[in-house]
């Protein structure tokens, strides 16, 4: 039965620590945590990352879509998860229209680490994003570049679809990556990718590439952590997976999920675009 501690190694988990999984191909797990009490159940359960989401205005304000949320509200979020991490990383979203060029996202990204602990921080965006991701990297600051279906994008791409399905999207969106990547990126993230083209990116990226909805051959993966849980109303994502019936608790959900995503039995291929 889960004991809401974890046997595995506590040894605190960097930038550094995720590029070692990747090189020696051992999957990552993450989850999205708003408060103390989930991401401290997320942490003691072995995630290797936790990410502190801008989806914290639909799945805690109970919005449509992620504009809203601003940059004083995602910062208490991460002040209250950091307090609970003893192991795993904290990444944080950087807010809609908080990095449309390299002076606000410079301000905000300082703002994120200094008043919210994140440790890295992560944006949406197309390589046309590159310079703001080199002179975050040059200021000291982990980026996680975030490619195929951006939540901030949701107007401007007619909203929650799968991306790079066509031949001429999916190279763009490769060189997208790889643009990101060369300019300092130390993550990618994908989001509603089909499986064969995050494998392509995941190939030829030099940086650890995580998945939602991209299939099993990124180098690990991410869920919102109601939707794992079971706690989402409405529709639940294709991607995702309701860990909760057969764990029988919240603890031993999470832990069946990293486990899960270590050993390569999720996702599947239902789960895949």
């Amino acid at each position: 039965m889960y004991s809401g501690k974890s046997d595995k190694p506590r040894k605190p988990v960097t930038v550094a620590s995720l590029a070692k999984m990747k090189a020696s191909g051992e999957k990552i797990a993450s989850l999205t945590a708003y408060d103390y009490s989930f991401g401290r159940a997320v942490d003691a359960a072995g995630a290797d990352f936790v990410l502190v989401g801008d989806s914290l205005g639909m799945v805690m304000q109970g919005r449509s879509t992620t504009l809203p949320v601003t940059m004083d509200e995602i910062i208490y979020h991460s002040r209250c998860v950091a307090s609970a991490l003893e192991r795993a990383l904290l990444m944080v979203d950087m807010p809609f229209m908080s990095h449309v060029n390299a002076d606000e996202a410079l301000r905000n990204a300082g703002r994120l680490m200094k008043e919210g602990g994140a440790q890295m921080v992560k944006l949406e965006g197309t390589g046309e994003q590159a310079d703001v991701v080199r002179q975050l990297t040059v200021a000291g600051v982990p980026v996680c570049a975030h490619l195929g279906l951006r939540p901030q994008a949701v107007h401007k791409m007619g909203g929650y679809r799968v991306q790079g399905r066509d031949e001429a999207a999916a190279d763009a969106m490769l060189e997208d990556a790889l643009r990101l990547e060369e300019a300092g990126a130390d993550l990618l993230l994908l989001e509603c990718v089909p499986a064969a083209l995050a494998g392509r990116i995941s190939r030829q990226a030099r940086v650890p590439v995580i998945g939602i909805g991209a299939g099993p051959q990124c180098d690990g993966q991410i869920l919102v952590l109601q939707d794992m849980l079971g706690l989402t109303a409405g529709h639940v994502p294709k991607f995702s997976r309701n860990f909760m019936p057969d764990a029988g608790s919240i603890g031993g959900a999470i832990t069946a999920y990293v486990d899960a995503v270590k050993t390569g039995d999720f996702p599947a291929a239902e789960h895949c675009f």
